[in-house]
C-alpha cells in the first residue's frame, strides 16, 4: 500500500512500509505553503527554488539528486538524465526522471520534463505502474505532449501535477486541456489517495489530488 499527498507543483509525499519519500520539496514561490514534513527520502528532479525547500523537511532524512540507482530504506531508486528545456538542457539545465519502486509497485516522478524523452529514456521509464506527470505547460512539456508521454508509457495509474489551482502554480496552463489531450473526463478530486498493487488492472485510471497546502488553510 502507498499513500500519497500532495502539496503542490511537484510535490508529493509517498508513504510506504519500508518509508516515506518526499519528492521536490515545493517553495513558497509556486504559491504553495507546505507544512513541515518528515521524510526518510527526499528526491529533487532539479535545483530550483519551487523544487528544494529542503528547510521545510525535518532533518535525519536522505537526498537523492540526480541520476544513478539507490537503494536506501529497502526502497530501490532509479535517477534517469532529461532535460528542463528541449535544447539539451542549455537554457534550463539537467532534470532527473525518478523510479520509486516500493510495495510492489513502480511509481514514475517526471520531475520538470521539458521535452518528449527518446527512445532509451522511455524504455528505462515503460515498466512503471505510476505516472505522475507535469501537465500545465510553461516552460515543460504541454498539455498534448504530456498525454503523448502517457500513451507511450501505459502506465496503470497517472496522477497529474504541476497545473493551476485556486491557490498556486498561477503560471501554469489548468488541468482540462491534458485531460481532453488524453481523451478523458477529469475526476473527483481528492484530498489523499491510497493504491494497492491488487487495485491496478490494465485499464488506465487517472487520479487527481487536491493540493494539501497551510495556505489552503488561512
Amino acid at each position: 500500500m502507498a499513500e500519497f499527498r500532495w502539496y503542490g507543483h511537484n510535490c508529493f509525499r509517498i508513504k510506504t512500509r519500508e518509508a516515506t519519500i518526499l519528492t521536490d520539496p515545493v517553495g513558497k514561490n509556486t504559491g504553495y505553503a507546505m507544512p513541515r514534513q518528515t521524510a526518510d527520502i527526499v528526491t529533487l528532479s532539479h535545483d530550483h527554488a519551487g523544487h528544494a525547500n529542503l528547510a521545510a523537511v525535518k532533518p535525519e532524512f536522505k537526498i537523492i539528486d540526480g541520476p544513478g540507482e539507490y537503494e536506501m530504506h529497502d526502497v530501490f531508486i532509479t535517477g534517469i538524465r532529461t532535460y528542463h528545456d528541449t535544447a539539451a538542457g542549455r537554457e534550463l539545465g539537467y532534470n532527473t526522471v525518478y523510479l520509486i519502486e516500493a510495495e510492489g509497485m513502480i511509481i514514475c516522478h517526471l520531475g520538470d520534463l521539458g521535452h518528449l524523452p527518446n527512445a532509451d529514456q522511455i524504455e528505462q521509464m515503460a515498466q512503471c505502474d505510476i505516472l505522475l506527470v507535469p501537465v500545465g505547460g510553461g516552460p515543460l512539456v504541454s498539455p498534448e505532449q504530456a498525454a503523448e508521454v502517457v500513451s507511450q508509457l501505459e502506465p496503470k495509474l497517472v496522477i497529474p501535477m504541476q497545473f493551476q489551482t485556486p491557490i498556486g502554480d498561477a503560471g501554469r496552463g489548468p488541468l482540462e486541456p491534458f485531460m481532453t489531450a488524453l481523451g478523458m473526463p477529469a475526476p473527483e478530486r481528492t484530498e489523499k489517495l491510497v493504491v494497492r498493487l491488487s487495485e491496478l488492472t490494465d485499464v488506465m485510471q487517472i487520479a487527481v489530488l487536491e493540493p494539501d497546502s497551510e495556505a489552503a488553510k488561512r
